[in-house]
């Protein structure tokens, strides 16, 4: 199983230690996170997953580590040279989302989840309210604990929906 893990590279020492502590718990259940490959929550994620002897993909925005270099804790680079269009490959490698706080970047991955239908979590994240939009479709939580639990509990519902 792969889990997104998306949230913004400028983020408060605590969206960091809640990354981290989403990382760290995917890893000790042998679920690999995928995100952006940069700093910020990406690369607490990855420190966290890692440190549980976790696995890393880093889907990183240039043509190679010279232009993006992935951040310290990213076992798998890929490298897309399409900039913040490979927002969207970030969300579909994922058989869930969890977003960490975050800013623009990781809004328009929250957009592509809702586009392609992507189960998502939310951990101290964007909230809105646009007529004929259901912001209510991230499900919400207060502790890493809960976001991973119920992105792996959704990620098999889906899982489970697609095998049928």
């Amino acid at each position: 199983m792969i889990i997104s893990v998306i949230g913004g590279e400028d983020s408060s020492s605590e969206a960091l230690r809640l990354a981290e502590e989403v990382g760290r718990e995917l890893g000790e259940r042998g679920v690999t996170v995928c995100c952006g490959g940069g700093g910020g929550t990406m690369e607490a994620a990855c420190r966290g997953a890692r440190s549980a002897d976790g696995h890393t993909i880093g889907i990183l925005p240039g043509h190679d580590a010279s232009e993006s270099p992935p951040n310290g804790f990213v076992e798998f680079p890929v490298f897309t040279g399409i900039g913040y269009a490979r927002n969207s490959t970030v969300v579909l490698t994922g058989d869930a989302v969890i977003a960490v706080d975050g800013s623009y970047g990781t809004l328009s991955e929250i957009a592509f989840a809702f586009i392609h239908g992507v189960p998502l979590v939310g951990l101290d994240t964007w909230d809105f309210d646009y007529r004929g939009h259901d912001g209510d479709k991230i499900v919400r939580v207060s502790t890493a604990l809960e976001a991973v639990e119920k992105a792996i509990e959704m990620a098999q519902q889906r899982r489970s929906g697609a095998a049928k």
